[in-house]
């Protein structure tokens, strides 16, 4: 039974072996810097044709991070949460929830960036991980969580939406209203448009 609870299905195990992998490259072979930092990292200068632009980095850019806290947050919140989401979704589904609600992020980001005039430096799992949050709230609402610094525990829905709220406010009073705040409601956006549209077909 212990085994179990720490058990980590295999999208869950793999997306996490690739961030970290991928950071620590990053971090310690400076040609690998470069080369992610040049065409992996998402950029974004309110033009698609922009050299610096390529379609595959709406993808490549949920696998580097800013650093190890950034790292460490988005990969913990994988862990918790992904794992009962792919039990429940199964590796396929849930790999594509991840990937929507990931591509959506980035989606969402830079229609706020290019509706304030804003460039846009783009990378993290953070859009998918709230996606993922979002999953979880959504199809375990009443589930207890505990928040560091809280002694009490919050409702999964509860937390979800005020996250949710926190994150809009923080978008919008924020020095630049095109930063990642918009990338996890774009997440939380996606997800929840994605599980409602996989209830109706009674999934």
């Amino acid at each position: 039974m212990f085994g179990q609870r720490f058990y980590t299905p295999p999208v869950v195990k793999n997306l996490l072996i690739a961030n970290c992998v991928i950071y620590l490259a990053v971090s310690l072979i400076p040609a690998v810097n470069r080369f992610c930092a040049e065409y992996l990292q998402l950029w974004w200068t309110n033009n698609p044709m922009a050299p610096a632009f390529h379609t595959y980095q709406f993808v490549t850019y949920m696998f580097l991070h800013g650093g190890i806290g950034h790292l460490f947050s988005n990969m913990f919140a994988l862990w918790m949460f992904g794992r009962t989401l792919e039990y429940e979704l199964g590796s396929k589904r849930f790999l594509t929830y991840y990937m929507v609600c990931g591509i959506g992020a980035a989606l969402i980001q830079i229609g706020v960036a290019t509706l304030f005039g804003e460039n846009l430096t783009l990378l993290g799992a953070s859009g998918a991980v709230m996606g993922l949050l979002l999953a979880f709230g959504f199809m375990h609402p009443n589930e207890q969580i505990y928040i560091i610094p809280f002694p009490f525990p919050i409702k999964a829905k509860w937390f979800v939406i005020g996250y949710a709220v926190l994150e809009l406010m923080m978008g919008w009073t924020g020095a630049q209203p095109g930063v990642a705040h918009f990338a996890h409601i774009g997440g939380m956006l996606w997800g929840l448009l994605l599980l409602l549209y996989w209830r109706k077909k009674r999934f």
